[in-house]
């Protein structure tokens, strides 16, 4: 017999700014970084391909084992205001200081550029760990429907198109204009300045909104003991692997889509058509497909497989044909990415079902760990996605600026991680899909959230 849950209405001012926190202005800095800064970093402050990936693989290492800790402080932080809450107030500041310093052009001599931009990015990754785990934390807090979590997570999805779409495709001519009409010669500055800014109307507007009602009263449990709890789950593994390869999958689209057009393709004044066909696809992915999927295969883990398969069959084709021709390479790569995209977002399903699961198998709410796990399983994927393809360029012979002139070694890699490392990743995916744990205990869960009852009344720490 199946459970009904108590009726719960969507909070429309609490999904706008959830929606448009993490996945609004904040999002689109964090796809102007993905798409531009490693050409900013190689072809204009000078560094080399080899010490970028160096960069890129240390920042964003911290960042992957900084992220438990993060969770265990949100579970654990204790004021008026609640336990995720206060970080909204202070991380789109520190947000906006760091995408400004990263922009710069600094003129150190030896090493001085590389630590310059490692420290500078090491602050700009733990600033947006601060925001991102206690954002993710506060949807099953705030909400416990699974209808309306899901609903929730949908807008994001479609905020993270619409800001990457913005991103990813017109940042040049955003930052050209802005460097004109405010007649500086960075225009990188004033951008940053613009959306650290907007960034901090939609995390104030996230903490004034949010309620952190569905979780336990604060434990007096000692801070790893929830951890070690939930890493005894040996079954929630699949969903870690899962979490590393979606995230690895989505970023090296963008990571290598501007080195594929300007030397695989050897355009250079095509990079922003292109990026426009991946956006676009992104944004048709996130916002139209998505809630399609959800509600045509009912689940997330149905939804997540077909988009796997689909978009495999046509990164199979692109790897072969892509460069024959460039209207080709644009229908296809619109299709692939508007049935890839959602992926990235799909796998936050996830998170709700692992949060449900160890509340089912513990009885504790840990949603600080469960989604700081989460967070450290997308920063390794970020890690290879940002330092694996400059690292294997390096290593071919990669030439910066060597436009039409690249080997046939450097062709390889860039036409093999934009199109068949995503199949690879994806069929990973799929193989740990079919040990989902959570599957079997659906009813039990369902059971089990029926019975939660508010907290709001006693949960405010003080």
């Amino acid at each position: 017999m199946e459970i009904k849950q108590p009726q719960e209405k969507l909070d429309k001012k609490f999904a706008f700014f959830h929606a448009t926190s993490v996945s609004g202005t904040a999002m689109m800095i964090a796809a102007i970084l993905a798409s531009y800064l490693a050409v900013h970093l190689t072809d204009t402050v000078g560094l080399s391909p080899a010490a970028v990936s160096g960069l890129m693989f240390i920042s964003t290492l911290w960042d992957a084992f900084n992220d438990p800790m993060m969770g265990v402080i949100a579970d654990r932080t204790k004021t008026k205001w609640g336990r995720y809450r206060p970080y909204f107030l202070p991380a789109p500041v520190l947000l906006t200081i760091f995408a400004v310093l990263l922009w710069q052009h600094p003129t150190f001599s030896g090493n001085g550029n590389w630590w310059y931009f490692l420290i500078v990015y090491i602050g700009y990754q733990m600033t947006v760990t601060m925001y991102t785990m206690p954002q993710m934390s506060v949807l099953p807090a705030h909400v416990k429907s699974d209808a309306l979590r899901n609903k929730v997570i949908t807008y994001g999805a479609g905020a993270t198109a619409i800001m990457f779409t913005i991103g990813s495709s017109y940042a040049n001519s955003i930052k050209n204009f802005l460097g004109n009409l405010f007649g500086v010669e960075n225009g990188w500055v004033p951008l940053m300045l613009i959306l650290g800014a907007l960034s901090c109307v939609s995390f104030w507007g996230l903490f004034a909104t949010s309620k952190e009602k569905y979780i336990e009263p604060l434990p007096d449990r000692p801070l790893t003991e929830d951890l070690k709890r939930i890493l005894k789950h040996k079954e929630l593994t699949p969903f870690i692997i899962v979490w590393v390869m979606a995230s690895l999958g989505y970023g090296l689209m963008f990571a290598t889509s501007v080195y594929y057009v300007l030397y695989y393709l050897a355009r250079p004044d095509l990079i922003e058509t292109y990026m426009l066909v991946v956006s676009m696809g992104a944004l048709v992915s996130m916002v139209v497909l998505l809630p399609i999927f959800l509600k045509f295969f009912k689940t997330g883990q149905r939804a997540l497989t077909a988009s796997v398969i689909g978009s495999s069959v046509c990164y199979i084709i692109l790897f072969f044909f892509g460069s024959s021709n460039f209207i080709f390479l644009c229908v296809m790569t619109f299709i692939a990415t508007a049935l890839a995209s959602m992926q990235n977002a799909l796998v936050n399903v996830l998170v709700n079902d692992a949060i449900d699961y160890i509340q089912f198998t513990e009885g504790i709410s840990a949603n600080g760990v469960i989604s700081s796990i989460k967070g450290f399983a997308q920063k390794m994927g970020n890690t290879f996605s940002n330092s694996l393809p400059l690292f294997l360029l390096g290593l071919v012979g990669y030439v910066a600026g060597a436009v039409g002139q690249q080997n046939e070694g450097t062709l390889f890699v860039l036409n093999f991680m934009r199109f068949a490392a995503p199949i690879i990743t994806g069929l990973i995916m799929l193989f740990c899909l079919r040990f989902n744990p959570v599957e079997k205990h659906q009813e039990d869960i369902a059971a089990m959230k029926s019975m939660i009852r508010d907290h709001s009344d006693d949960n405010h720490d003080a």
